[in-house]
């Protein structure tokens, strides 16, 4: 399989590199790990008339933790995300699930941002970006930038809010509030394929250690991911006496998700329920202190 014809650029600078995202406009397709575009052009799924590598911008290869949370840079590798301790420290999420993202090979490569733009809702990072409330920085030629929220960044099958000539230049993940806990799950064909259905939730717990906020948001799960809240099914209750197997009818109702090769819809729909179920104890135990703040391996 070969790429369809394509001018390559490869910019030093951050500069350049919206310039001539500028110039190319809607022709343009941004590589930075490449481990979702090289398959597409290969089967000639993107036909791209200008092909913007961006690996020589170490000024992208970022990443910031702060007090509020995670800044990815464009160029960060899943492998340096998940083995960043002060990540972890300040959002364990992001660790759990990218232990989930396909095989050591690709995460050595593959990179956050260029995971989340392209949008694929059987991915884990939207999921993730998406329960936390995060967001991704947007930037053009002039200077202009501006930060999208996850819940207006995904808008369809591996279609993002990002414009022609824009570059997405690094991904917000915020940290967890006091008194709360998260967690990851997916269950996939085969151990580094896409998963058939995950959830992955944040738990969050008052004064009295009972549930105040229970969020999900569901992987394979319908076209961008699907943010579900629970709250109200927690009742208020503490971990260890919540109505767990209301939430996953709770979840099994509010999905709609469709069928494929992989799984039937009501396969995937009740899959959905066990796991945002599974995803939302442990989270509520580890907002208790009872968790180990890893995952909830489906």
């Amino acid at each position: 399989m070969k790429p369809p014809p394509f001018d390559y650029h490869a910019p030093t600078g951050l500069g350049e590199t919206l310039e001539v995202l500028a110039g190319a406009g809607a022709h343009a397709k941004v590589l930075a790990g490449g481990q979702s575009l090289i398959p597409l052009l290969n089967m000639r799924l993107a036909s791209p008339s200008h092909l913007v590598d961006i690996n020589r911008l170490a000024e992208l290869d970022t990443i910031v933790v702060r007090g509020g949370g995670v800044r990815v840079g464009a160029l960060a590798r899943h492998a340096a995300v998940e083995r960043s301790e002060a990540a972890a420290r300040a959002q364990p999420l992001l660790r759990a699930a990218l232990r989930q993202v396909a095989h050591p090979v690709i995460r050595n490569r593959g990179t956050v941002v260029g995971s989340l733009v392209h949008a694929d809702p059987s991915a884990e990072l939207p999921a993730v970006l998406t329960v936390l409330e995060g967001s991704v920085r947007l930037a053009r030629h002039g200077g202009g930038e501006r930060e999208v929220p996850a819940s207006e960044f995904f808008v369809g099958p591996l279609e993002s809010a990002l414009r022609p000539g824009e570059l997405a230049v690094s991904a917000f993940f915020p940290a967890l509030p006091p008194r709360a806990g998260s967690a990851f799950c997916e269950v996939a064909r085969r151990h580094g394929d896409y998963a058939v259905a995950g959830a992955a939730a944040v738990v969050v717990l008052d004064d009295d250690q009972r549930i105040a906020s229970a969020r999900v948001a569901c992987v394979s799960a319908g076209p961008v991911p699907v943010l579900l809240d629970l709250s109200e099914v927690c009742a208020r209750r503490p971990a260890a006496s919540a109505d767990w197997a209301a939430v996953a009818a709770a979840v099994r109702d509010r999905v709609d998700p469709e069928g494929d090769i992989h799984a039937t819809a009501d396969y995937r729909r009740h899959l959905t329920g066990v796991l945002a179920e599974r995803a939302l104890r442990v989270a509520a135990q580890e907002a208790a202190g009872e968790g180990t703040g890893e995952s909830a391996d489906g």
